[in-house]
């Protein structure tokens, strides 16, 4: 089994790395009908975006989605409810999402909608200005760019050519294009850890691609390219699969949604890497390397 997959991508190669490219395009064409039908690339939740955080101490039991209904029906806005849990425990409460507005009113609706009597010491309320969380989500998107523009200076500085260094780059930015499509695609709320995760996954990139690249120029003694190549697979899934296989552990037992959202959005960002490195980076390197060797 294994040797008839070499076998197709040793045959196919480019097709492979044509349906990556396939993919970073759908993927940007979600992002972008995304912006053209709610005016942002990606949705953010309360705390970046701004908003009212109103968490809620009771064992009653409500039952989400209906209770979700009406309290929007209630403010005339957006809510999301969450209901909050320790690992073996339950009824702990629920955490209320609302879009910015003021915090009695919000108040006021889940007392109205639900029936908890919301009585001192038994809630706590945190709310985000929308200037305060314009400004930050301002700084994320510097973070992120000068993330991108110092990585982009090491890598040409360390290899000086200028297709292995596109090459690296490119599957970096089709990792975070790809997990940001994911989000809009299930409707998943960027937070502060899911930016906190979306760094990750640049240097998870770079980490990948930067044993595949070296392994291809650096190495040019241990055997041909393809053996070089699948030498590099090797210790880069391994990598992989064992941080996938540690995060979804994280997502299934931890009781923190920051702590959900991070190891979900790394999932997502590993396994594109997957075919981004090994199949994009990797089929731009054999492409270059034959050209460069005067191969067809």
């Amino acid at each position: 089994m294994l040797n008839k997959l070499k076998n197709i991508y040793e045959k196919h190669y480019k097709v492979l790395l044509i349906i990556t490219i396939a993919f970073l395009l759908f993927s940007g064409g979600v992002l972008a009908l995304h912006k053209m039908q709610t005016g942002e690339l990606i949705s953010k939740d309360v705390s970046i975006k701004g908003g009212v955080f109103v968490t809620i101490n009771t064992d009653k039991v409500l039952d989400l989605s209906q209770t979700e209904r009406a309290l929007a029906a209630e403010l005339g806005t957006s809510v999301s409810i969450k209901q909050l849990q320790g690992f073996g425990t339950t009824g702990l409460g629920y955490s209320f999402t609302v879009e910015p507005m003021s915090t009695e009113t919000v108040l006021n609706a889940i007392t109205k909608v639900t029936g908890i009597e919301l009585t001192q010491g038994a809630y706590t309320v945190e709310e985000v200005s929308s200037g305060l969380g314009a400004t930050f989500w301002s700084e994320i998107l510097k973070a992120i760019g000068f993330a991108f523009a110092f990585m982009s200076v090491v890598i040409i500085l360390y290899f000086r050519k200028a297709v292995p260094s596109f090459a690296v780059i490119l599957c970096a930015i089709s990792n975070l294009v790809g997990t940001l499509a994911i989000m809009d695609l299930l409707h998943i709320k960027l937070s502060v850890g899911g930016v906190a995760a979306l760094l990750m996954i640049i240097g998870y990139s770079i980490d990948t691609d930067i044993l595949l690249s070296t392994r291809m120029l650096k190495r040019t003694t241990e055997g041909s390219d393809f053996e070089r190549m699948l030498s590099s697979v090797k210790t880069g899934m391994t990598m992989e699969l064992t941080a996938i296989a540690a995060l979804s552990v994280l997502f299934i037992v931890s009781p923190a949604d920051i702590l959900k959202q991070i190891s979900l959005l790394l999932i997502f960002g590993l396994i594109l890497d997957i075919p981004n490195t090994w199949i994009q980076n990797g089929g731009i390197m054999r492409w270059y390397l034959e050209k460069k060797h005067g191969k067809s």
